[in-house]
């Protein structure tokens, strides 16, 4: 703020409440033209069919894990959120379906189950960040990043496919059992 000749005072002052603020933040997310990921070394392209995989990797890596101040908001506000008032939480559902409808187009499953399917991926991308942030050991923190970067890619049937005899994909055990564990949730 000090960069910018602003007090915190005289920031603040620019918005209603805390909540107006992070609906701001929230909003900046998916249509500022000028934000764009600076995590180094990681790109996603959402024009691609594998923008699921894509999303989930760069979600969850280390980049974005050790880049606390251009982290995404749902990663950085959720209790803040959680306590603020409606605009605020109306902006963060928005960012969130915003990331689910992005993991839904790369599913190769349909119908209802296919949004349930992107938005446990989503939850378990944003919340997996948010708990590897918390703890302090580092090799817990990645081995954490590295267990929801696996179970996601395997909700969303991303993982390596194996061919069966028939010439057809098949599911691995882990995506039965994660299949099994969605549905009876």
């Amino acid at each position: 703020m000090a960069g910018a000749g602003l007090t915190h005072g005289g920031f603040y002052s620019y918005f209603g409440s805390k909540s107006d603020l992070y609906a701001a933040v929230l909003g900046c997310f998916f249509t500022d033209p000028e934000w764009k990921s600076c995590w180094e070394g990681v790109h996603v392209d959402l024009s691609s069919t594998d923008v699921g995989t894509q999303v989930v990797r760069a979600y969850l890596s280390r980049q974005h894990f050790e880049d606390v101040e251009n982290s995404c908001p749902m990663v950085a506000l959720p209790t803040d959120v959680a306590r603020s008032g409606k605009s605020a939480k109306v902006a963060f559902e928005t960012v969130f379906e915003a990331m689910v409808s992005v993991l839904e187009r790369s599913l190769i499953q349909s119908g209802r189950r296919r949004r349930v399917t992107a938005q446990s991926i989503a939850a378990l991308c944003i919340g997996g960040m948010v708990v590897a942030r918390t703890l302090d050991d580092r090799a817990l923190a990645d081995e954490l990043r590295d267990a929801c970067t696996t179970m996601a890619l395997n909700l969303g049937g991303w993982d390596k496919k194996r061919k069966a005899k028939n010439g057809k994909f098949e599911r691995s055990q882990l995506q039965r059992e994660a299949a099994d564990w969605v549905r009876a949730t």
